[in-house]
């Protein structure tokens, strides 16, 4: 079912995000674009991350930015450094600490504080391109208010793995043929704030730190579509992936995470997304033909469909374990949490 952008799905009020943010604000006029970075245990390449952030707001200084950097509950000195490059900073520079673990968590945190018409999401082991911003503020010239938009994530190192990129040339929309986990990456994800009023907060049972390990980027592009908000990806607005990641068990987990994630999302969505569940069947059938010789889900890092489907079991599984414990407790929905009439 698709419903219209000012249609809303009904939802608790609570997650609504205000036109403007709550909370004190310096006495400066607001930026055109928050760029929110969310770190946890990773002092030594966020401060890369902000340096590229900076560079790019240099290079085009005439589309105003600001950083919003979340520290996630870290224990490595990370607050202090923060602290300093933040008094040094010639870009306006808020840290934010969110001492609740989980990417979710930290993302809404962000998203809080954020005072930019346009909020772009970069991960913390992420460098910018130099014209990042020029790319930006040309997609977003256009009147077309009501989309979310990722841009081309390359590797930032050739030493890593190619897994967490996006280097397709093409332009493109999402439609329910495409599975929308990776369609646009979280870690390069743009949108203009009223759109993040309209779709709420992130939930944060997803994501790196949550119960599900992932797809809280994933759940938000599939709220969106709901709500009829177009999901675009284009091929510039880029940045660089160091992940670090070098050997296949460290992929394989990811891979597995992921498909955990993709597991609870189709469960979440089954009532108003049922399209979901036909990447399901895909993936399955794919992982019998497998077993048939038939071809892996990755031939270049030997990624098989098998625990696609196995962890989509579990992840589904474990979204409604998640859902009757929370009906049982009577906790009521926070704030942060996303309650689309689908997920009640």
């Amino acid at each position: 079912m698709i419903v219209k952008a000012h249609q809303p799905l009904q939802r608790d009020r609570s997650t609504a995000l205000g036109a403007v943010p709550a909370g004190p604000r310096p006495e400066r006029s607001a930026p055109e674009v928050s760029f929110i970075i969310c770190t946890r245990n990773r002092a030594a390449v966020l401060e890369a991350c902000i340096k590229s952030v900076q560079a790019a707001c240099r290079a085009h200084a005439g589309f105003a930015a600001e950083l919003v950097v979340v520290d996630n509950g870290s224990n490595d000195g990370t607050a202090e450094r923060l602290a300093r490059i933040a008094d040094m900073s010639d870009i306006p520079l808020t840290p934010v600490c969110e001492p609740r673990p989980g990417l979710a968590a930290a993302r809404n945190a962000g998203l809080r504080r954020a005072r930019g018409r346009v909020l772009v999401f970069v991960d913390d082991d992420c460098a910018v391109h130099c014209d990042y911003l020029r790319d930006l503020e040309r997609h977003y010239a256009s009147k077309e208010q009501w989309l979310i938009r990722g841009g081309r994530v390359e590797l930032g190192d050739p030493r890593d793995l190619p897994f967490t990129i996006k280097r397709s040339r093409v332009r493109e929309r999402l439609t329910p043929d495409v599975h929308p986990g990776g369609f646009v990456l979280g870690c390069n994800m743009t949108m203009h704030r009223d759109v993040a009023a309209r779709i709420g907060y992130f939930d944060e049972r997803f994501g790196a730190g949550g119960p599900l390990r992932s797809a809280e980027d994933t759940d938000y592009l599939v709220r969106a579509v709901l709500l009829g908000i177009a999901v675009e990806y284009v091929p510039d607005m880029t940045i660089f992936h160091h992940h670090g990641r070098r050997d296949r068990n460290s992929i394989e987990k990811l891979h597995r995470d992921y498909s955990l994630g993709n597991g609870g999302l189709c469960l979440k969505h089954v009532r108003h997304a049922p399209w979901l569940l036909r990447h399901f069947y895909w993936a399955t059938r794919a992982a019998f033909r497998e077993l048939a010789g038939g071809p892996a889900f990755d031939r270049e890092l030997n990624l098989s469909h098998w625990p696609i489907v196995g962890m989509n079991l579990l992840g589904a599984a474990r979204f409604a374990v998640l859902l009757l414990a929370r009906r049982a407790q009577g906790t009521p929905v926070r704030q942060d949490q996303q309650a689309n009439a689908e997920a009640r």
